[in-house]
């Protein structure tokens, strides 16, 4: 049986000949092989991630979705799933993390706390959202979320990676690499490297003030 979403190009085709022709386009039909086996990285953070273990079991059933392989080595990955609270000692390493994910990839921010601070927003050891740091594809709200709420965010990824283009994705365009992600600077507080000329500019116009 040919997948309803492939055998569906705007062409009318015979009733009797739609289970043995078919006529897609290579945008269609490469995002259906992609969006069908979706590989997450294996990690969580806080309370989030049980709910994703819970997924994964047999009630919930990854497998329907083709991603049920978690990876335990972002270079085998393609969807980070961030599951619990970001705090500004572990978001160095999930920039590192990120950073060594091949392209394509994606990013899931599960549970309030990822997605903004949830409870512990502002707090002095806490990261008010992980997409100060990288780019968020899909946020799931919840604290935490259930394992229905996450099967809709992935579902949601899905989407996204079928609406995609070979002609206009970043990962098959002509010229330099994307730069990596900056990896934040963990000292007597968080700093990003992309704001320290901003920091330094300050710091000079309150000494020039002084």
């Amino acid at each position: 049986m040919v997948p309803a979403e492939l055998n569906s190009p705007g062409y009318e085709i015979p009733p009797e000949a739609r289970n043995q022709v078919v006529i897609t386009t290579l945008d269609r039909i490469y995002n259906w092989g992609r969006s069908a086996s979706v590989w997450p990285m294996m990690f969580g953070l806080a309370c989030c991630a049980i709910e994703m273990i819970c997924t994964a079991a047999s009630r919930f059933d990854l497998a329907r979705f083709g991603m049920e392989i978690m990876r335990p080595s972002p270079r085998q990955s393609d969807l980070m799933i961030v599951s619990g609270t970001v705090t500004k000692k572990m978001i160095p390493i999930i920039v590192r993390l990120y950073n060594q994910m091949p392209e394509p990839k994606y990013v899931l921010a599960m549970g309030a706390c990822a997605s903004g601070g949830g409870p512990f927003k502002e707090g002095y050891n806490v990261v008010s959202g992980v997409d100060k740091f990288i780019p968020v594809d899909v946020y799931v709200p919840g604290c935490p979320p259930t394992p229905q709420a996450l099967l809709y965010g992935l579902m949601k990824i899905q989407e996204k990676i079928r609406g995609e283009s070979i002609k206009s994705a970043r990962w098959y365009q002509k010229g330099p690499d994307a730069a990596e992600t900056p990896i934040p600077l963990l000292g007597p507080d968080l700093i990003d490297p992309r704001k320290i000329e901003f920091i330094k500019s300050v710091q000079a116009k309150r000494n020039q003030e002084a």
